[in-house]
C-alpha cells in the first residue's frame, strides 16, 4: 500500500481549516452586524421665536421635569456687557421650576472675581429680582472625578453644587475669545468650575492658581479637550438630573465674560434644547453655518480660528455626548 506523507497532506488540512474558519467568522460577523443595535440620534428641539413662552415650551418638550432643588446655570454677565440672557426672557422658566441661579467666581479678575462683586453684578443686571442667586464657590470647592480624561482626573466645582438635586443648563450660545464658541459644554465646564477650577481647566491640569494660569496655557487643543473632560465630570455627577437649553441670540464673536464685547454681526437663530450637550452645541454650530445671513462669516472665523469644534470632537470621543442628532422643529408640530 502506498503511504501518503503527512507532510504532503498538511498544507491541504491547514488550508481547509483556515478557509472554514474564515467562512465561519464571516458568517458570525454578518450576524453581529445585522443584530447590532442602531444608535438612536440625540434629539435636539428648536423654536425660532425667542420669547419667555417658547423657553417654557421647549423645556416641556424635553420631557424631563426639573424637580427638587434646581440649579439654573447661566452667565450673569460681566459688568459693562449687555449680550447676556436677559432676566425678562428667562424669568418665567426659572420661576416655573423654582430655580436658584447659580454661578462661580471668575479666574481672570474683572467685576465677578469676588463673591460680593459677583452678587452686585447679578443684582445690577436684574437677576436677583427674579430668583435667588448662589455664587457656589463662595465657601470653597469640591472635586468631581473625571473618568477617562486625557488631561484631567478631577474637576473642581463650587462647594455648594452638590446641594442641588437637578441642573438646568441655560446657555447663551455665541462666540468666545478662547474656545471659539460658548454653549452648553462650556457652561457646565468652565461655568460650574470654581475660580481655581477654571485655572485648572484653562491650564489643562497644570495649575489651580489663578495668578499662574496665563503663564501655563497649554496647546489650544489641550485646553479644548480639558473643557470637554470637565463637562463630562459634571454630566456624570448629575446623571439624568440635568437638561440643556441654549438661546442663540446676540451672536457676538465675544462671550458674556467680556466687558466690551463686539456687537453681533448676524441675526438671531432661535432657542434649542436637548438632553445631550454635545448634540446641542453641534446643532447650534451647524445652524450658524447654514444661516443665510452674510454676517455669519465673523462668528465662523472666530470658531474656526480657535478650532472650537474640537471640544465637541473630544466630547464625543470620551462619551460626553454625540455629534449626531435629529433636529425637531417645534414650529412645525
Amino acid at each position: 500500500m502506498k503511504r501518503i506523507s503527512m507532510m504532503a497532506i498538511m498544507p491541504f488540512v491547514c488550508f481547509a481549516a483556515i478557509a472554514c474558519g474564515q467562512t465561519q467568522n464571516s458568517k458570525e460577523a454578518a450576524v453581529q452586524e445585522e443584530s447590532a443595535p442602531t444608535k438612536t440620534p440625540a434629539k435636539v428641539y428648536m423654536v425660532k421665536e425667542i420669547t419667555p413662552e417658547n423657553l417654557v415650551r421647549i423645556y416641556e418638550a424635553l420631557g424631563r421635569p426639573a424637580t427638587g432643588k434646581v440649579a439654573v446655570k447661566l452667565s450673569t454677565g460681566e459688568p459693562g456687557g449687555n449680550n447676556f440672557l436677559q432676566p425678562a426672557l428667562i424669568k418665567d422658566l426659572v420661576q416655573k421650576v423654582n430655580g436658584t441661579i447659580v454661578e462661580c467666581n471668575t479666574a481672570y479678575g474683572g467685576g465677578r472675581a469676588k463673591t460680593a462683586d459677583h452678587l452686585k453684578a447679578a443684582a445690577d443686571h436684574g437677576f436677583t429680582a427674579i430668583a435667588n442667586v448662589d455664587i457656589m464657590d463662595a465657601d470653597g470647592e469640591v472635586a468631581l472625578p473625571v473618568k477617562g480624561g486625557k488631561h484631567l482626573n478631577e474637576d473642581f466645582v463650587g462647594s455648594h453644587y452638590p446641594n442641588y438635586d437637578f441642573t438646568m443648563v441655560l446657555s447663551h450660545f455665541k462666540g468666545h475669545a478662547m474656545g471659539g464658541f460658548g454653549g452648553a459644554v462650556k457652561n457646565i465646564s468652565i461655568g460650574i468650575a470654581s475660580s481655581s477650577g477654571k485655572a485648572w481647566i484653562h491650564s489643562a491640569g497644570k495649575t489651580k492658581k489663578t495668578s499662574e494660569m496665563w503663564g501655563n496655557l497649554p496647546p489650544q487643543d489641550d485646553f479644548l479637550e480639558s473643557m470637554a473632560e470637565a463637562a463630562k465630570a459634571v454630566a456624570e455627577h448629575c446623571g439624568e438630573h440635568i437638561l440643556y437649553i441654549s438661546v442663540a441670540n446676540n451672536l457676538s464673536v465675544d462671550c458674556d465674560c467680556d466687558a466690551h464685547p463686539e456687537a453681533p454681526k448676524m441675526g438671531d437663530i432661535g432657542i434649542l434644547a436637548s438632553l445631550d450637550p454635545v448634540a446641542l452645541d453641534q446643532a447650534c454650530v451647524d445652524l450658524v453655518y447654514a444661516s443665510e445671513d452674510p454676517g455669519k462669516v465673523h462668528l465662523i472665523e472666530r470658531m474656526e480660528s480657535r478650532h472650537g469644534i474640537h471640544t465637541l470632537e473630544h466630547g464625543e470621543a470620551i462619551g460626553l455626548g454625540s455629534r449626531t442628532y435629529e433636529l425637531i422643529d417645534l414650529d412645525k408640530k
